[in-house]
This record gives C-alpha cells, sequence and structure tokens, in this order.
C-alpha cells in the first residue's frame, strides 16, 4: 500500500482503483458472512380454538390404533362433521413428535392424507392440510421427506380460490422446502416458479407474507445460485417483488419485509444484478429508504428494523455492481434527500438497534465511494460531525466511519479543504490510541490524504504531539511502514 519514491514517501493506496478494490473485497467477504447468517427457520401456523387458548385443552400423544380410527372415521365417517372432528383429532395429535414418526411409519397414512387433500369438501380438504403443516413442521428430515407425495397437491391448491388454504399451503411448501434438497428437486420440475409468479398477483396480504416465505426459503438453497435464481430472473417474479415494495399507502410492513430478504438474496447471489437494475430496483429501494426515514420522524418506527436491514443490505450490493456507473443509475438515488434519510436511520440505529449501524455506514461508504456528488451532499449538509461522534462505538463502526471519510478526503484538496479545520484532527488522535492495527491504519491513510491535499494539517498535527501518539505504533509489524512514510511526510513538509 505504501511506495517509496525518488526519497518522498506517499500512499499509493489512496487512489480510486485502489480503494475501490479495496472496498469490493471488503464487501465480497461481508456478502459471504450474510449469506452463511441466513434466516433458514420455519413458521407454524395454529388456528387455535378458544378452550385451547385457556389452557383447557392438552393435546395426546396418538398411537398406531388411533391414527388408523381417526383416518378411517375421516374417510368415511357417516356424518361430514364426525369426519372433520377426525382430522382435527389428528391434527392436535401430530404437534407431537412421537405421534409424527408412528404417523410416517403406518403404512397407507400418507396416501390416505393426501386423498382427504384432494376432497371436494373445504373443511376437510383445511385439515388435512394442517395434518400436513404440523408434519412440515417437525425437526426430523425424515417426516419432511414423507411429505414428498403432497407437494404437486400442494402446488396445485396455491393457484385456488381459498385464501386460508393457499396460505397454509405456502407455509407448508416453505417448511419443507427448509427441511429436504429432495423436495426441492421435485419442486422446481412440478412447477414451483411459475406458480409462485402466479400467486404473487393475489390481492390477499395474508397469502403475499406466506409466498414471501415460502420464496425466501428457496432463494437460500445451497444449490439456489445455479438452479433456482436464474429461473426465479426469468420469471416475472422479480418485477412484483419491486413492486410491492412501492412506498406509499398500500405498502405493508409484513409483505415489504418477506420481500425485501427474497431480493437480497436474489443480490448477494450476483447471477444478474444488471437485470434488476434496469427493473428500477434502485430507485425502488432509494424511494423506500426515504419512506422509512419518513416513519422515524413520524415516531412511527415499530418494528422498523425488520424492514430496513434488508433494505439497505440490497442498495448496498447494487451499489457495487459496475452497472450502477456505466448506465448512471445511482443518480436515481436522489444525493442529498438519500444522504439525509441515511442519517436520520443511522441515529434511530444509534438510540434502539446499535447492530445495525455498520449495516447504514457500508451502505454510506459504497454511496460516497466513486460518487462526488454524494460527498458534497455530506459536506453540504455538515454530517462530518454526526459522523465523527459514531467513531466511540465500536472498532467495526470506527473503521466504516474512517473508510468514508478517506472517501472525501481522496477527491482531492476542495474536498479536504471542508475537511479542515474541525473537530476531524482530535478525532484522528484520539483513533491513534486505539490498539485495534485495522482502526489505526485506516486513521493513517486518513492523515496521509489529508496531508497530501491540506498542507495546513500537518503543521496542526506536529503542535498537537502528533508523533508521540505515531512513536505508540512504530514497533507494530502491521503498521510500521506507514507510520514511517507518515513520520516522513510530516517532517519534511
Amino acid at each position: 500500500m505504501w511506495n517509496r519514491r525518488q526519497g518522498r514517501l506517499r500512499p499509493v493506496g489512496c487512489g480510486v482503483e485502489e480503494l475501490r478494490c479495496r472496498r469490493r473485497e471488503r464487501e465480497a467477504a461481508l456478502r459471504k458472512a450474510r449469506r452463511e447468517q441466513q434466516l433458514v427457520s420455519k413458521r407454524l401456523l395454529r388456528d387455535d380454538a378458544p378452550e385451547e387458548t385457556e389452557g383447557e385443552y392438552v393435546a395426546l400423544i396418538l398411537g398406531e390404533a388411533e391414527i388408523q380410527q381417526f383416518l378411517r372415521l375421516a374417510q368415511r365417517g357417516p356424518e361430514e362433521k364426525e369426519r372433520e372432528r377426525a382430522l382435527v383429532s389428528l391434527h392436535r395429535g401430530l404437534q407431537h413428535p412421537e405421534t409424527q414418526q408412528t404417523f410416517i411409519r403406518l403404512e397407507g397414512s400418507m396416501r390416505t392424507l393426501v386423498g382427504l387433500l384432494t376432497s371436494n369438501q373445504a373443511l376437510l380438504q383445511l385439515e388435512a392440510a394442517r395434518c400436513l403443516h404440523e408434519l412440515s413442521h417437525s425437526e426430523q428430515s425424515a417426516v419432511a421427506e414423507a411429505c414428498l407425495p403432497a407437494t404437486s397437491y400442494l402446488l396445485t391448491y396455491i393457484s385456488g380460490h381459498s385464501s386460508d388454504l393457499i396460505e397454509l399451503c405456502l407455509y407448508t411448501l416453505g417448511n419443507l422446502i427448509v427441511e429436504s434438497e429432495a423436495v426441492r428437486r421435485q419442486l422446481l420440475p412440478q412447477g414451483i416458479i411459475p406458480a409462485l409468479a402466479a400467486c404473487i398477483q393475489s390481492p390477499h396480504l395474508t397469502v403475499l407474507e406466506a409466498l414471501g416465505y415460502a420464496l425466501s426459503q428457496l432463494l437460500q438453497a445451497k444449490e439456489a445460485p445455479e438452479k433456482i435464481i436464474p429461473f426465479v430472473l426469468g420469471s416475472t417474479l422479480p418485477q412484483h417483488m419491486l413492486r410491492l415494495l412501492q412506498p406509499g399507502p398500500k405498502l405493508n410492513p409484513g409483505v415489504a419485509v418477506e420481500f425485501a430478504w427474497c431480493l437480497h438474496y436474489i443480490i448477494c447471489s450476483q447471477v444478474n444484478n444488471a437485470l434488476l437494475i434496469t427493473h428500477g430496483a434502485l430507485s425502488t429501494l432509494g424511494l423506500l429508504l426515504l419512506d422509512l426515514a419518513g416513519a422515524v420522524q413520524r415516531s412511527e418506527d415499530v418494528g422498523l428494523e425488520l424492514l430496513v436491514c434488508p433494505v439497505i443490505r440490497c442498495l448496498s450490493n447494487l451499489l457495487t455492481e459496475e452497472e450502477v456507473e456505466t448506465l448512471g443509475e445511482q443518480m436515481q438515488l436522489r444525493d442529498e434527500r438519500v444522504v439525509a434519510a441515511l442519517f436520520i436511520l443511522l441515529q434511530f440505529f444509534l438510540q434502539k438497534q446499535p447492530s445495525l449501524l455498520p449495516e447504514g455506514l457500508w451502505l454510506l461508504n459504497n454511496l460516497t465511494a466513486n460518487s462526488p456528488s454524494f460527498c458534497t451532499s455530506l459536506l453540504s449538509l455538515d454530517l462530518i460531525e454526526p459522523l465523527l461522534q459514531l467513531l466511540p462505538v465500536s472498532n467495526v463502526v470506527s473503521m466504516l466511519v474512517l473508510t468514508v471519510l478517506c472517501n472525501i478526503a481522496e477527491k482531492g484538496p476542495a474536498y479536504c479543504q471542508h475537511l479542515w479545520p474541525g473537530p476531524l484532527l482530535v478525532s484522528l488522535l484520539e483513533m491513534l490510541a486505539f490498539s485495534d492495527a485495522e482502526v489505526v491504519g485506516q486513521s493513517l491513510e486518513l492523515l496521509q490524504l489529508l496531508f497530501l491535499y491540506q498542507p495546513e494539517a500537518v503543521q496542526a498535527f506536529l503542535q498537537q504531539s502528533g508523533l508521540q501518539a505515531l512513536e505508540r505504533h512504530e514497533e507494530e509489524a502491521q503498521l510500521q511502514d506507514r507510520v514511517h512514510a507518515l513520520q516522513q511526510t510530516a517532517l519534511h513538509r
């Protein structure tokens, strides 16, 4: 990173290309870490009867004889009510893992249940679907795989007319997708992606939220980048997902959260982000970010972090794409408004959700890395001091704040003049007292840029015992070359 030239020491790691390369490497590492921390989980829908919610009902473990009896009654009971009650009892029994294991071992049990799922009586069909849903929620992979014969019917019914049944089928499919690669291998040729693309046009919010859950589980499969995401991108799903993320009175937070995470998984795969950009993903996400900041200002921030996290991640990752620069798409983000909105959210994170501060700062880093206009916005809105106030939060936050400041400083003398004078030098001297090598190294890089473009900074640095602060790191192998370079620059100005 640091070179000697004609007896002078100057940074070569502060140019646009080097900064871009370093940012890409960090983004790749973050993307990998975020993909490894996936949200694969199962969800359980239970429409408990009133007596259950009052604690008067206890589900019993069922033996083979009882399961067979309930299945016989459900198939051939003399009255519809009796048949329905039998399936309700079976559904409740299947809440126990022991009953689930007994059920899948029982010959013909799944075939009978699938037959009941295809019943032309709506209530029987719904109870059969609830039984399958209980089985799909099992922690035992063998139980999920036993549901394989039902997948084609579940897919068929998500194109039906009953929103309750569609919602149940979608959550059941989502649970099965999480558990078993065999299920995913079967669902793809059965047409799950076209089925979801048709279903996403449903007017029912509960259906859309369930669909988002099922799709997000599919997109997180290890084979998704090669075998699933290309087909999703080739369907109408991305356009509809972006439509459901558009801010306005019709935006539903629960639905938006699910599809924002879906979009995040697609973007992280890097299969074809250019397509999402041409569909207007940056513009949609940028407007949604403004809307979220407005919600914070109106104190309507309950649960807001659930949506803001995937939205910020999507924007951050899209901004690393070359198409953003070549197509000029970054300008869709309306520089000053986005920067102002982001700082509103950073203050919200600081007070209520500090773990999200790195997410917001990473977006700010990607906005300012190659954009003089975003750097200008930061300066014109007087946001340098609020940015410096975040430095003590953590080493990770310090690194990101310093990286953003480097992005501004490397734009040249005019930008450094706005950074200086002010509280920046005091903050940097405090950073040099840190023991974290990465934080200190980034502080040294920022100082070198200031010395390069703002000569007055050198004198102020010397007057405030800057050389003594550097001496602390002279023996650290990771820093000594940069420390020596900065000492030489300060002494020979």
